[in-house]
């Protein structure tokens, strides 16, 4: 019978791998050519792949919770349609059975991970052998990612993609069994000794532990150098979906109780999560504040509304941030840039981020030369992707690239926050209630008290690449663009 095997497409110019987070079609049922067929998880997005052909699923190859690169095989379908039901399963199931090595010929199961990643010398193969000779070359660049953030040597991660290749499940599997970082071997201490990794413990088992030393001032010396405090955390220590490196602290356990609702991180809960938390481990985040007069711009929405152009619907307040956001961008080009090893790129297209609440969580699809674009444009551009992005129907494309990234988080009870910046980028801009406040304000030479519609504006910058001067620049350039309200449909 003619067969077509299902490959895993490529979902993103930078996207090398997805993971198969459900089947929507069972073997032996009748597929129909762009019939949603599975499910893959990306580090972008979730994506349903269409069938490429119309036949009856044969053979799923790829289970559930796999990792596959881009070119993997998924699935086969049965393009004439003759093989149905059960009897169109039996040659595939068959076969892979007939495959099967005898007992006596199996080969002996692996050695139980040792902790922290380590192995005696004799089992654990030098460096050039598990690198091919190639380096880090096994891994895909977002694995090497994943790899640098939570500090884990890919020299000592096993992999089990084609030819040995490192996926990014070896890596999470490998933190999950105790694995760390170089930094975690050989900490040595002031008076010489070397610290030797805390033994991993399984869940339930009650540890005894040595009272702690007394290390507070002037308490008593018992015998042997002074106690210091320890080195910088290198013991993973799992609060949820981020392994964090945690020594001395680690934060008490909680055991639900009746009633409580216990509910599992997603992938996109995961991905958020570490987004959120390698963010904020890696940037010194700087919050500054301006104070933005709303009332030019609410009058020139009310102008806009009588335009033949919006049909009596005018650009939201959004929007007229994400215009003026761009305007400031390109007076001010070292916001739009991103951190990359230790450089900092200045973009030249204005790719304007926006974050998008979903039922499955944030999105942040992104607005393509945002600054090409004018007002009308700008907010068609938002109201797609964002009903896309809520719809489920965002590519992975839509998802990255982006330069700067605006955030609203509500217009109720939101008086003002700071963002956390979305990486590798260097600023965000959140944007707060709109409400009505007596302000003081000159008129005809004298101060007067009026009533305004005032939003706080907050920018959050990378102190690493931006200086305060800078910053405060762009934020004021925003405010008075806004205040100005000068723009055009």
């Amino acid at each position: 019978m003619a067969a077509t095997t299902v490959t895993m497409p490529q979902l993103g110019e930078s996207v090398v791998e997805g993971t198969i987070v459900k089947w929507l079609a069972q073997p032996g049922q009748r597929i129909e050519r762009d019939q949603p067929l599975v499910e893959i998880a990306t580090d972008k997005a979730n994506t349903e792949i269409p069938s490429p052909s119309a036949g009856v699923l044969v053979e799923v190859i790829a289970q559930e919770g796999a990792v596959v690169q881009v070119g993997g095989p998924l699935a086969r379908l049965d393009d004439a349609g003759a093989a149905a039901g059960a009897g169109a399963q039996a040659p595939a199931a068959q076969a892979p059975a007939q495959q099967q090595p005898q007992p006596a010929q199996a080969a002996p199961p692996p050695p139980p991970p040792q902790a922290y990643g380590t192995a005696p010398a004799a089992q654990q193969p030098p460096p050039q052998q598990q690198q091919g000779g190639n380096g880090h070359q096994r891994a895909s660049p977002v694995v090497r990612n994943v790899a640098q953030e939570h500090g884990v040597d890919l020299d000592r991660v096993r992999g089990s993609g084609p030819q040995g290749r490192i996926t990014k499940a070896d890596v999470m599997s490998y933190l999950d069994s105790g694995g760390v970082g170089p930094a975690a071997v050989g900490i040595v201490n002031v008076d010489g000794s070397a610290d030797t990794p805390d033994p991993v413990v399984p869940a339930g088992a009650v540890v005894s532990q040595p009272p702690p030393p007394q290390t507070f001032p002037g308490a008593p010396r018992t015998g042997g150098p002074a106690t210091i405090p320890p080195p910088t955390s290198s013991v993973p220590y799992s609060t949820g979906p981020v392994p964090l490196q945690l020594r001395a602290y680690k934060p008490p356990r909680y055991t639900p109780k009746e009633g409580d609702q216990v509910i599992p991180f997603d992938h996109r809960r995961r991905l958020v999560a570490e987004h959120m938390v390698y963010s904020k481990v890696t940037s010194p985040h700087v919050p500054c504040t301006a104070e933005v007069d709303m009332t030019p711009f609410a009058r020139l929405r009310e102008e806009w509304k009588k335009a033949k152009e919006t049909g009596g619907r005018a650009p939201s307040f959004l929007v007229g941030l994400c215009r003026a956001t761009v305007q400031a961008l390109g007076e001010f080009p070292r916001m739009n840039a991103v951190v990359q090893d230790e450089s900092l790129i200045v973009r030249k297209d204005i790719n304007l981020g926006v974050a998008v609440d979903t039922d499955k969580g944030l999105l942040v699809p992104v607005i393509r030369r945002a600054n090409e674009k004018s007002v009308l444009g700008l907010g068609r551009a938002l109201d797609d992707i964002a009903a896309r992005a809520r719809s489920g129907k965002v590519t992975a494309d839509e998802l990255s690239g982006g330069s700067f990234t605006v955030s609203n988080p509500g217009l109720k009870g939101n008086l003002f926050g700071a963002s956390i910046i979305n990486q590798p980028q260097v600023g965000i801009l959140r944007m707060g209630e709109i409400v009505k406040r007596a302000v003081v304000r000159e008129l005809n030479g004298e101060e007067v008290i009026v009533i305004r519609q005032m939003m706080y504006l907050t920018l959050s910058y990378d102190h690493r690449v931006i200086d305060g001067v800078i910053g405060n620049a762009f934020l004021h350039r925003v405010r008075e663009l806004l205040e100005e309200a000068k723009f055009s449909l």
